[in-house]
């Protein structure tokens, strides 16, 4: 029966952990498996492996064969490398005591970088959170420096604002006294126009008046010797003709 090592998911959706599981190669994925090696959960920094290093060792030289991903967690936590050390140790070139010394050193080694990994990354979050309070407070800064110059801005506006209003109203009041000097000045020369007008028409009247009185008395007179005459014609007729009458009744 072929072994394979590999993962079998588990987890909710979007954040899968996955075991490290020794099962048949024909099962399925998340099917039944033969035994349980370790566990392996992307969703930490730096990412959770734990691997049974002796269980893991004794499938491999049973012949096991691990997945690419499998095989790169077993020499994660070095289950490949003590499986090579215990071929060593078969063919003689080692002993035990010395494959298992340089196993430890190994896997010291590797704990130091994982701690150190550890470290970075808690010390990258410190110094992430340290400069976005920083930036937060030199924002905040700014905020408050760009309120103070706008209220600034705006007490200065308001105070040209009033200038101006006064500067207009001093302007119209110039104004209004300039018209009002003008109306005088006018009126003040008008004055006299009028006055020469009317002394200049004055004697014009008059003038007039003694021409037409003359005039109309010559007209009187004329008139007068011209109505006479025509009276006294009148009268004769009248008489010549009562007298022609008498005669014609005396005949």
């Amino acid at each position: 029966m072929p072994v394979k090592i590999r993962l079998q998911r588990h987890g909710k959706k979007g954040k899968p952990f996955y075991w490290v599981v020794a099962a048949d190669a024909r099962a399925k994925r998340d099917g039944r498996y033969l035994e349980k090696l370790g566990i392996y959960n992307p969703n930490t920094n730096p990412a959770t492996v734990e691997i049974d290093i002796d269980s893991a060792v004794s499938w491999l030289e049973k012949g096991a064969q691990p997945t690419d991903t499998a095989r790169t967690l077993l020499s994660y936590r070095g289950a490949l490398l003590k499986h090579h050390l215990n071929g060593g140790v078969r063919k003689g070139a080692l002993t035990e005591e010395e494959a298992d010394k340089k196993l430890a050193a190994w896997l010291e080694e590797k704990v130091a970088k994982i701690d150190a990994k550890k470290d970075g990354i808690s010390k990258g979050k410190a110094e992430a959170y340290a400069k976005r309070i920083e930036d937060e407070k030199a924002a905040g800064e700014k905020r408050l420096a760009q309120a103070a110059a706008a209220e600034v801005e705006a007490v200065e506006a308001d105070a040209s604002e009033e200038q101006a209003t006064e500067e207009a109203v001093a302007e119209a009041v110039e104004n209004t006294t300039e018209e009002v000097a003008v109306e005088e000045t006018v009126a003040e020369t008008e004055a006299p126009a009028e006055d020469a007008v009317a002394e200049t028409e004055a004697p014009v009247e008059e003038a007039v008046a003694e021409t037409e009185a003359p005039v109309e008395e010559a007209v009187a007179e004329t008139e007068a010797p011209v109505e006479e005459p025509v009276a006294e014609t009148t009268d004769s007729t009248e008489e010549n003709t009562e007298e022609a009458a008498s005669e014609e009744k005396e005949g």
